[in-house]
């Protein structure tokens, strides 16, 4: 017989769980008691958002399922955007979370909430286990279902009696019995052949590349398969790295602060082949206005993905790694010159740029000068604005699992806790985390986690005393009424610098990290180096421009051909 809380050890360990992230709490001490004699490392955290940020870092990083133990009450209603955060990118994570007692359930007792209730919405699958004798078969049927089909969180709440109760009941020997759960992996085939055909007969064809293919392993086969039909490719925000931006077909990113040529190809290409991606509006823009003149078709695992936003007319229910291996020698070799070199004449004509001229700090140059004292061997993590997208512009990403941001609902905080879950996966990357002076502040209390640990993460914070992206609209569509968006400083007095706040330096050196404040270009690439071989953790905050905007951008409902290259 062993303990509930035994058997979570036991069932975490068969599915290959090194690393957890969490916070104790009354309601999961007895786990966290079998916790203490086990051989899990496991990682402190200072906030239940950071530990679910963490366990996300860590699955984007590695392709594994990350997991975290959170208690009860608040301890599971603070994991709710974290949660939420991996269901929207479709991140494999497994959060235990700890209960009141059963007999206690529904009546308002300390730290209760209805956690399954609230975690429906933003979990793939929650659990709320009611008998010890349930415990295995539940925990491997989490770890399924958050890596098969397309990923996503599972929660686990866990009442502390069931936790204390003992059991013999062991693990399922698979899953088949799990009847209402069968992802559809293979594309059929007469759908394959028919999306061969097309792309034969196609002469403006066009690859859209999401973070699916990344999820699925299926890059090399998604880089086979352009290459040899000479099909231009452009990415998703989560699909950096799934296609070598250094290749001469890449087109880099579309969407709402994509590149012109991108943009300008999607609306003129005869034939989109979306490749797990989920036509989202920040790709599209104007739904009716989107590739106009393009027949569409559509591989993805997600049924549910096809003709949610945009009709499709060929499409491929299935995994990409299966699907584009029988894909591949269907599709004949042709040139497609015409096309290749209209796209080469846009991506002349509206290069990604910024001024190079100018003596003042942009942030466009901190992020080239990362890429090369790097020479782009870097796991690129950001948070959420402006240095998000000029992450995605200025440093080019030829490896899948090498940019990590949060895509689907923008969380800002994500950056500097998934970078510690990314260093402790691969403690060997070198890691920056691309921040602003906004988001950096918003779970900043994790970087004494990396001290801790070990864990020397670079944390680059572009500090422009805004909410920089915020204020961008609010000039662009609010008559430059910049209401609650001013971060700043306290403006210089006579012979004295101007006082940043906060004094981001201070921060790190009160966490035991490296801090340090630039303010000239020259500064960036010293600073850098020094904090890339200092092993340790680093903030490296840079004082750039207050009103630098990001461009190109598609208004909120405009079409992709209605870019703004700048505001002049």
């Amino acid at each position: 017989m062993k303990t509930g809380a035994k058997l979570i050890m036991d069932g975490l360990k068969a599915e290959g769980v090194k690393t957890i992230f969490g916070l104790p709490g009354g309601a999961v001490l007895d786990i966290f008691a079998e916790l203490y004699h086990s051989d899990f490392e496991f990682i402190l955290t200072r906030h239940e958002q950071g530990a679910t940020h963490m366990a996300d870092g860590y699955a984007r990083a590695t392709g594994k399922t990350g997991c975290c133990i959170v208690t009860s009450g608040p301890g599971a209603t603070n994991a709710v955007t974290g949660l939420a955060t991996a269901y929207m990118d479709g991140i494999p994570m497994v959060c235990l979370s700890g209960q009141v007692p059963s007999s206690m359930i529904g009546n308002d007792a300390f730290q209760e909430a209805d956690t399954t209730g609230i975690t429906r919405a933003v979990t793939k699958h929650n659990y709320l286990v009611h008998n010890v004798d349930d415990l295995p078969r539940i925990i491997a049927e989490a770890f399924h279902i958050a890596r098969t089909g397309k990923p996503g969180p599972v929660l686990i709440d866990i009442p502390k009696d069931v936790q204390r109760s003992a059991s013999n009941a062991v693990r399922p020997k698979n899953m088949d019995y799990l009847r209402g759960y069968r992802p559809s992996m293979d594309g059929h085939p007469k759908q394959v052949a028919k999306l061969a055909e097309a792309i034969n007969k196609a002469q403006k064809p066009l690859l859209y590349v999401g973070g699916g293919v990344i999820a699925s392993g299926a890059a090399a086969d998604l880089t086979r398969l352009a290459r040899k039909a000479h099909i231009p490719v452009t990415t998703t925000l989560l699909g950096l790295g799934a296609f070598p931006e250094t290749d001469p077909l890449a087109l880099r990113m579309l969407g709402m602060h994509g590149s012109a040529a991108a943009n300008k190809a999607v609306s003129e290409c005869d034939l989109l082949i979306s490749v797990g991606a989920r036509f989202d509006d920040r790709v599209t823009g104007k739904i009716s206005e989107f590739a106009p003149h393009a027949l569409k078709a559509h591989i993805d695992i997600d049924p549910s993905a096809i003709d949610k936003s945009v009709i499709i007319d060929i499409p491929v229910v299935g995994d990409a790694a299966r699907i584009l291996p029988l894909l591949i020698p269907q599709v004949k070799t042709l040139k497609r010159s015409g096309w290749l070199n209209q796209i080469k004449q846009w991506q002349e004509q509206y290069p990604l740029a910024y001024d190079t001229q100018t003596t003042q700090l942009l942030p466009q140059y901190v992020i080239e000068q990362i890429y090369e004292v790097t020479r782009g061997n870097a796991v690129i993590v950001t948070e959420v604005g402006q240095h998000q997208m000029w992450a995605a512009h200025f440093f080019k990403y030829t490896k899948p699992r090498t940019f990590i941001s949060s895509g689907g609902l923008g969380t800002m905080g994500f950056g500097l806790p998934a970078a510690i879950g990314v260093q402790a996966a691969l403690r060997d990357a070198t890691v920056v985390d691309i921040g602003g002076d906004g988001s950096t502040q918003m779970n900043i209390q994790e970087l004494v986690v990396a001290v801790e640990h070990d864990l020397p993460i670079n944390v680059v914070i572009l500090n422009n005393g805004y909410l920089g992206m915020v204020r961008q609209w609010q000039e662009m569509f609010y008559k430059s009424e910049y209401s609650a968006t001013h971060l700043g400083g306290k403006k210089a007095g006579r012979g004295k610098p101007p006082a940043y706040l906060p004094d981001f330096v201070k921060i790190a050196e009160a966490h035991g990290a490296l801090g340090m404040r630039l303010t000239q270009k020259n500064e960036v690439a010293p600073a850098l180096r020094k904090a890339i071989r200092s092993k340790r953790p680093c903030v490296v905050e840079c004082i750039v421009k207050e009103n630098e905007n990001v461009y190109p951008m598609v208004p909120p409902g405009a079409s992709l051909t209605e870019m703004i290259h700048s505001m002049a």
